[in-house]
């Protein structure tokens, strides 16, 4: 059996990580925040994809690949499989997890907004900011296990509906 860490603390790193950057080593500079985020999560999932791809042989294509990550890859990180995968055939996948584990605890639910309180918009605008900030990171793992496995690409994510949200891979050609 391989070594695991419990669940709490890589949520409680998530937090903490996010917040640092957000709030002390970046406070007015969220693209760089954003940046360094990413690329944490980029060297992690090189370091992931190696370890899970140890005993297999490379992958042939980019579907195979992207494959891996929607079940075994996501299964591990998260014990479940991506919910859905779709694509454009042209090099573009989205991956749409319906309960990504690390928004379960976010919420941005707007304040009610009356005219006396002119701060609301801005309190619920920071709430979206701070959910994205979440997503740079796993957006980075994706792109570094993909590249590993010989898949450049960019890879971006959108939040439908917490904690529902969507990885965009666009191959890198």
């Amino acid at each position: 059996m391989g070594r695991e860490v419990a669940e709490s603390c890589v949520e409680g790193i998530m937090i903490e990580m996010v917040s640092a950057y957000c709030s002390r080593f970046y406070a007015n500079k969220q693209d760089l925040a954003a940046r360094r985020l990413e690329s944490i999560g980029f060297q992690v999932g090189v370091q992931l994809s190696e370890r899970y791809t140890m005993d297999r042989p490379r992958f042939t294509d980019h579907l195979e690949a992207i494959k891996f990550i929607c079940k075994d890859f996501w299964n591990e990180l998260f014990k479940k499989q991506i919910d859905n995968l779709k694509t454009n055939h042209k090099g573009t996948f989205v991956l749409q997890d319906n309960r990504f584990r690390w928004l379960t605890r976010v919420s941005i639910h707007p304040s009610p907004i009356t005219q006396a309180d002119s701060a609301a918009p801005l309190v619920d605008s920071r709430a979206a900011l701070t959910a994205n900030m979440h997503l740079y990171f796993p957006c980075g793992i994706i792109r570094g296990a993909l590249t590993n496995l010989g898949v450049p690409c960019a890879v971006s994510a959108d939040i439908s509906n917490l904690p529902a949200c969507s990885f965009v891979v666009r191959i890198k050609v």
